[in-house]
């Protein structure tokens, strides 16, 4: 008996062509970019008006990259800015519904009064609240967010609430202070846009323009969860820009990316008085949650147990109770990444990379306690080596022994077959998404993900025949 496929065609439409998160881009143009706080008596310059333009790809080929990571929209905003007579800095925000290559050439001079230009495209993939939204988002006080990521918890919100816009309204809350904390003689906003990152418990990356301060504020969390890639302008391409992601394009250029290292930064936005060129001031800020901070400096100490040691350490039943303590931990953690709005599952919302190891076991035994059994729970099992690879073997009896101990669940085995020598194309798109990480081991488990995120495989041991369409939330992790 043949295997069916497990993918329909909408399924491929929607998931072999994107990857799942979301993905942010700033670029900017016409701002001289001031890394003397990062970097003493360092100053980098942008594109400035008068400079030939330098640019090693279009905004098409960014564009194209950040779609694949939120297909539901792709939206795009633009601040312009620009010094009045007494070099007081001023800015206005427009919409675009296309964005040209010329938008960042010929930045012009009039009046010996510099222009700026910032450009905000945000693509989502859209998991919670109720109704769609677009990125960027733009409030009545002109502030813009875009961002990556999700929050379980720090933040009050519901599974029906759009942790974006919820993140909007409290971001408009904050004070301009660029100080660490917030200074109590400050009385224009509750906290500090740092004090109020730092609340967050999530995986997140995103880009904010405060208006009212002309500044933006940028960063990811303090462990790195969301990929945030950073430009800083060069004789190859003069832009500022932050990107979730690169562009197949321009990997090749030796350190044209770099990873933002963790944390919260700033950008003010100010007019030179010396000859009125607009200046970009980066500070980088501290995490305000002393937790954090020890988490950070955290350093794990190596180890090797004994069964004796432990023994001598713990009862029997203080050892029960840590155990126990461990799987509500794991479980919990589980349930706040299954909370959806039920708008945006299907059938089979859920998926897990599936070795039939422990971890992977775990994770499905514990998935299933949270999630209502009228859904299926796809098994995610990458093979470079059919049917006699290791991992398959041991995910085939996994799934056996899952079936056996929850078997009104329906538990899909997805087995994905691949040739490491037959994935140019593949290794190509891996390279420019794992970037800058670029060893033989980041690849092979780079395409071991992109393989098991687009679900292109055979069901294995199914009752009932026919295709199944996966839906586009199943990634868990996958860049």
């Amino acid at each position: 008996m043949s295997k069916p496929p497990s993918s329909s065609l909408g399924f491929r439409q929607r998931r072999k062509e994107h990857q799942d998160m979301c993905g942010i881009l700033i670029i900017i143009s016409g701002v001289r970019i001031d890394l003397s706080s990062l970097l003493p008596d360092s100053t980098i310059c942008s594109s400035l008006s008068g400079e030939t333009a330098n640019f090693l790809f279009s905004v098409d080929d960014i564009k194209a990259a950040l779609r694949r990571r939120g297909p539901d929209s792709l939206g795009s905003k633009s601040i312009f800015l620009h010094a009045d007579e007494e070099r007081t800095l001023q800015s206005s925000v427009e919409e675009e519904n296309a964005i040209e290559e010329s938008h960042f050439i010929d930045i012009p001079v009039l009046n010996n009064t510099s222009f700026g230009k910032l450009i905000f495209v945000g693509a989502t993939l859209q998991l919670r609240g109720v109704y769609p939204i677009t990125q960027p988002l733009v409030d009545k006080s002109g502030n813009i967010l875009i961002y990556n990521g999700e929050v379980f918890g720090g933040i009050e919100l519901n599974s029906d609430t759009n942790d974006t816009e919820v993140l909007m309204k409290s971001l408009k809350e904050c004070c301009n202070c660029l100080s660490h904390e917030h200074e109590d003689t400050c009385r224009n906003g509750k906290y500090s846009v740092p004090e109020f990152l730092s609340k967050i418990k999530g995986p997140w990356a995103l880009i904010y323009w405060q208006e009212n301060s002309k500044t933006i504020w940028f960063g990811r969390d303090a462990f790195g969860r969301r990929s945030l890639l950073v430009h800083w302008p060069s004789i190859k391409d003069l832009r500022f820009m932050l990107s979730s992601v690169s562009p197949p394009s321009a990997i090749d250029e030796l350190n044209f990316w770099e990873e933002l290292p963790c944390g919260v930064y700033s950008m003010a936005m100010s007019a030179s008085k010396m000859d009125g060129n607009l200046v970009g001031e980066v500070k980088r800020h501290n995490w305000t949650d002393p937790l954090l901070e020890e988490l950070i400096e955290w350093e794990r100490t190596f180890v090797e147990p004994k069964p004796e040691d432990l023994t001598k350490m713990f009862s029997s039943e203080q050892r029960g109770h840590l155990h126990q303590k461990v799987l509500a931990a794991l479980k919990e953690s589980v349930r706040r990444r299954t909370i959806f709005s039920e708008i945006h599952l299907s059938s089979s919302p859920v998926a897990v990379l599936f070795s039939g190891g422990l971890d992977s076991m775990i994770l499905a035994a514990l998935l299933d306690q949270c999630l209502d059994s009228k859904f299926e729970i796809d098994l995610l099992n990458v093979s470079f080596d059919g049917e006699l690879a290791p991992d398959r073997i041991s995910a085939m009896a996994g799934v056996k022994e899952l079936r056996k101990i929850v078997p009104l669940r329906r538990w899909n085995l997805v087995e994905i077959d691949a040739e490491l020598s037959k994935l140019t194309t593949e290794t190509k798109r891996v390279l420019s998404l794992i970037y800058p990480s670029n060893t033989y081991m980041d690849l092979n488990i780079g395409i071991a993900l992109w393989l098991a995120a687009g679900g292109d495989g055979c069901m294995s041991n199914v009752v009932a025949m026919g295709a199944i369409e996966l839906s586009s939330e199943k990634a868990v992790g996958v860049d």
